[in-house]
């Protein structure tokens, strides 16, 4: 895999996690009513229920393509569609990140840990998210040095992003820059989104 390949997997896991969304919403819940300890537990059993769902969906997408590349292309057409409308549906939001900041009750570490990993491996969305981002970089996946790469780096990127969400929970004046540049992470995404899309149209 190339370094420019691994960038382009690289910016779409982190525009990915950096999206409002259930899983947001967890670990802001568990960082704002747990305290730190709490949120990072909660993240990054979210991020290894998300490494989970990346090496399943990889080594699905391998196994496709070598019996029925026409299926492959099918669904790698149909995975474009879903990043493109995933684009548009950013590009027209209105900043959902300060909506998804939300405080709850105090639970034990374990459970924080529990519902991270749960809201992960239950999200139909994430399944359908790394279905349409996989399906191009499977074919680059041929080494075993590869799969692993494909497979860390959402893993990686997604621990790593709500590890910061959980750091700045502690520090209000922070929370409020993010929730001031809402619309321009959504606004960023869905541009990468809809080109990405655009990428496996002109590609496959």
């Amino acid at each position: 895999m190339t370094f420019t390949v691994w960038l382009s997997l690289f910016t779409i896991c982190l525009l990915g996690a950096m999206s409002p969304g259930p899983s947001l919403a967890i670990v802001a819940k568990h960082s704002l009513a747990g305290g730190r300890l709490n949120g990072l537990a909660t993240a990054w059993a979210h991020a290894f229920g998300i490494g989970i769902y990346a090496f399943i969906t990889l080594i699905g997408l391998a196994v496709l393509l070598q019996q029925s590349p026409i299926l492959f292309k099918a669904i790698s057409y149909c995975g474009a569609g879903y990043l493109a409308y995933l684009g548009f549906n950013a590009l027209k939001s209105k900043g959902g990140v300060a909506a998804k900041l939300e405080s709850g009750e105090r639970v034990s570490v374990w459970q924080s840990a529990r519902e991270g990993f749960l809201i992960s491996l239950l999200s139909p969305k994430i399944a359908l998210f790394f279905i349409a981002l996989f399906s191009q970089f499977v074919s680059v996946g041929e080494a075993w040095s590869a799969k692993v790469v494909i497979v860390a780096t959402p893993l990686i990127v997604d621990g790593l992003w709500y590890t910061l969400i959980t750091f700045l929970l502690s520090s209000p004046l922070l929370i409020e820059k993010i929730r001031s540049k809402a619309q321009l992470i959504d606004r960023l995404s869905g541009v990468v989104l809809i080109l990405l899309a655009v990428r496996v149209f002109i590609t496959v």
